[in-house]
């Protein structure tokens, strides 16, 4: 009788955990083992929420000791810290981890080069820096909110923009709901001309009028210099800020570069269209870590990583089976960008791009489908 083939999964978000459930509908039989610092899955999408009351940290953290117990793996409490043998040997803070395939989904970094970086609050870093951006509204008796991105100017894709819109219309709503909105100026700045030009042209013409018909004003096109704690600085000027919330583009994780896996320009894993990682055998890239053949506006986002996920599983289970891996993911972009009461729906294909205005009923469909996501896990 053969022994099961064992398979090692790093991380603990949409990626991973997408890779773990495919895994092993696909197969009941092989060893999984999932590396990541804690066992729990953090809700990032619904931190848009937290600034104004309808999300608590406690709503947003899953538990996920039931899910592995269901799903049979074994969980690694630990940072990784490197790779060896080819991928066959992940170094841990709690020691080595040999495997015969390897999933990294081990999610994105921020790049923190901008001076004065440490000024602005930076949201998508998760649950503590959106709780930290409530505690600051709440303290504010008035001011400049700025609220902007950046991509990573080597890798088109390694941008998150979108939560941005979120936090930016979200925080219009929750002051008019709050009857103080007239004391706030809020200001949405982007080193480009279009800001969300990956969600479609459609898309980027409707925040700048949703922008407007706020009275948000807009500073764009002009590339960052500097943040200082009451401003934010361009090249084509500054202004004042009392609240800065911004995103910077993304790179691969610091463990990358004590291994020899193949890189891209922007400092993320290299995949080929079937998610392996160039140049190696049996390891696999799923969700913020890769950079993937397809067009420049593929999202990083939950919906892609799951897509990917699933082609990831088919093809390392073909790989240990001596098949030839040809899985490949859908290329598409999915989002509803909400604003507390109503939400706007963008969808895109590599031929197809819809955009439906602001309606009660996306606000509403965005809350039902994290219900419906979540219960996969509690």
């Amino acid at each position: 009788m053969s022994t099961p083939h064992r398979i090692t999964v790093i991380g603990a978000g949409f990626g991973a955990l997408s890779s773990v459930r495919e895994l092993r509908r696909l197969d009941p039989s092989v060893e999984i083992t999932l590396v990541s610092p804690r066992a729990e899955l953090h809700y990032l999408p619904g931190i848009i929420w937290i600034p104004a009351g309808l999300r608590t940290r406690e709503q947003l953290v899953v538990p996920l000791t039931n899910f592995f117990a269901r799903m049979k793996v074994t969980h690694v409490a630990a940072e990784v810290t490197g790779l060896r043998d080819g991928g066959r040997v992940l170094d841990t803070t709690a020691g080595e981890v040999h495997n015969d395939a390897l999933v990294i989904a081990s999610g994105g970094r921020f790049i923190k080069k901008l001076p004065g970086i440490e000024h602005a609050i930076t949201p998508c870093e998760g649950i503590t820096a959106a709780e930290k951006i409530r505690d600051r509204l709440r303290a504010m008796k008035g001011g400049t909110i700025a609220v902007g991105f950046a991509g990573n100017p080597n890798e088109p894709s390694a941008v998150r923009g979108g939560p941005m819109f979120e936090f930016l219309f979200g925080i219009d709503e929750q002051l008019k709901r709050e009857g103080r909105r007239d004391q706030f100026e809020l200001v949405f700045f982007n080193p480009a001309k279009d800001p969300g030009n990956r969600l479609g042209p459609k898309a980027v013409r409707h925040l700048l009028a949703e922008m407007a018909r706020r009275n948000i004003r807009t500073h764009l096109g002009h590339k960052m210099v500097r943040f200082e704690a009451d401003k934010v600085v361009t090249e084509g000027g500054e202004f004042p800020a009392n609240l800065i919330l911004f995103m910077p583009g993304m790179t691969g994780n610091l463990w990358f570069e004590k291994t020899e896996l193949a890189r891209s320009p922007g400092g993320l894993l290299k995949a080929d269209a079937q998610c392996r990682v160039e140049g190696t055998q049996h390891v696999y890239v799923v969700g913020d870590s890769g950079s993937f053949p397809g067009p420049d506006w593929m999202p990083k986002q939950a919906h892609m990583a799951d897509l990917q996920a699933a082609a990831a599983a088919q093809n390392v289970l073909a790989g240990l089976r001596g098949q030839t891996p040809a899985a490949t993911f859908k290329v598409e972009l999915m989002c509803i960008i909400d604003a507390l009461s109503q939400g706007t729906l963008v969808w895109r294909t590599p031929t197809r791009n819809i955009i439906l205005p602001s309606s009660r009923i996306f606000h509403w469909a965005k809350r039902w489908f994290e219900g419906v996501y979540l219960k996969k896990y509690r």
